[in-house]
């Protein structure tokens, strides 16, 4: 999952173009991610995206590909499905 902040410049092209979101989901997608859901956020994060990435690296490269353009922060969490938790705590060390 990756949380990301607007700064001042992502805040005025969003207001000025709100396609750019699409846009944007597509830039993402062409580095090798599939965006699955995306939700607008009330609070200290504006957007949460649910990416799904071949490892972390790939993911890693989109998040800084996207910070290194200066109109948003970013905050990337591995996701652990629950049936896939109860697997691995279920296995013996």
């Amino acid at each position: 999952m990756m949380l990301s902040t607007l700064g001042p410049d992502g805040s005025a092209r969003l207001l000025e173009d709100p396609e750019r979101l699409r846009e944007v989901t597509a830039e993402v997608e062409a580095m090798g991610v599939r965006v699955l859901e995306q939700f607008a956020l009330l609070g200290e994060w504006d957007f949460l995206n649910i990416i799904e990435a071949p490892d972390h690296t790939a993911m890693a490269r989109v998040a800084t590909s996207l910070a290194a353009r200066g109109t948003l922060k970013t905050r990337t969490l591995p996701i652990v499905e629950i049936d896939d938790l109860i697997v691995a705590l279920g296995q013996t060390p």
